[in-house]
């Protein structure tokens, strides 16, 4: 199972979707460290990409049987697609026999925010003063 890259917008509908919930039938798992703070998609789990070694056995028990699990970090260019490509191998390694799709977020939290920064309901704990740089 190789990851593949989700667009903004099918994220966005899903966390939109009343009938749909987080940690059941999807969930993002934002693998940003220092740069987390600011904001970030709702209903995410956040596991640094540093601890992704630590944790992936843990984010497998508790998630390898959601249908979608979306990897992001920043610009999703490294660290959320080796995250994923750590879970995904390590589901295979592990003989897990699973129909989840693995998917990076493209264009990472920054893209995320650049699109869905005025919409309230697409970003918990967002901060303005974290990214007046972008404005």
């Amino acid at each position: 199972m190789t990851p593949t890259y989700a667009e903004p917008e099918e994220v966005m509908a899903l966390v939109r979707d009343p009938s749909k919930h987080a940690g059941k039938d999807y969930i993002v798992i934002d693998v940003r460290g220092d740069d987390y703070i600011g904001g970030h998609v709702p209903g995410s789990v956040n596991v640094p990409a540093g601890r992704m070694y630590d944790e992936v056995n843990e984010l497998i028990e508790k998630y390898s049987q959601v249908p979608t699990i979306y990897f992001h970090c920043a610009l999703s260019q490294v660290r959320g697609p080796k995250s994923a490509r750590i879970y995904s191998e390590t589901l295979s390694n592990l003989g897990i026999s699973t129909n989840q799709k693995v998917k990076i977020l493209r264009y990472g939290f920054e893209g995320w925010h650049l699109r869905y920064k005025l919409e309230k309901d697409l970003i918990e704990d967002y901060d303005a003063k974290v990214w007046e740089w972008a404005s």
